[in-house]
């Protein structure tokens, strides 16, 4: 398994740009996330780069979502813990979180999001301009970014990371791939 390949299974089946650039994101997250926690970075990143890849396919059968990706994934040979996670991030289902890479998948996919809509609000629109503090005060307010589920990103705490470090690391890790994210 390495980035390459996900990234061309990825590019078969995903077209549209924004859900690339939110791909990219939760890679990103997931691989710092990896890192703090002294995971498999690259295992941890490519969960993240392939979380959604049926997306496009499932974009109005939300109760399919997650399960025809974690199909094609287990079709492409990726680990059962990769499968496993993908299709537990669709809260839909009912799949228990269970390992760490389950649990990190499920509060990085909406901290992304969370992050971009912070940083478009600003007036350069860039991730380099944003704060923890700023992403937080954000975060308080229930008519911003609706789609980034709160208790979602909360439950981090779950893993032992505080939701300041998780912004933090989650942040951060954007922060480097801003060009890729035109950010």
């Amino acid at each position: 398994m390495n980035r390459d390949l996900a990234l061309s299974h990825v590019k078969e089946r995903v077209k549209n740009e924004n859900l690339l650039k939110h791909m990219f994101a939760v890679e990103a997250v997931m691989r710092a996330l990896a890192k703090r926690l002294n995971q498999d970075e690259e295992k941890w990143a490519i969960c993240g780069l392939v979380h959604d890849i049926d997306y496009e396919e499932t974009a109005d059968l939300p109760e399919k979502h997650s399960i025809v990706g974690a199909e094609v994934l287990q079709s492409l040979g990726y680990p059962e813990d990769v499968v496993y996670a993908v299709k537990a991030h669709n809260e839909i289902h009912g799949f228990p979180r269970l390992s760490l890479l389950d649990k990190a998948l499920w509060a990085a996919d909406p901290v992304t999001g969370l992050i971009i809509a912070s940083a478009l609000v600003l007036p350069d629109k860039k991730l380099e301009s944003l704060t923890v503090e700023s992403v937080l005060k954000k975060m308080k307010k229930k008519d911003f970014a609706k789609g980034a589920n709160r208790e979602q990103i909360k439950s981090i705490e779950d893993i032992g990371i505080s939701l300041e470090e998780f912004i933090s690391i989650s942040l951060e890790a954007m922060k480097n791939i801003a060009k890729d994210l035109g950010l």
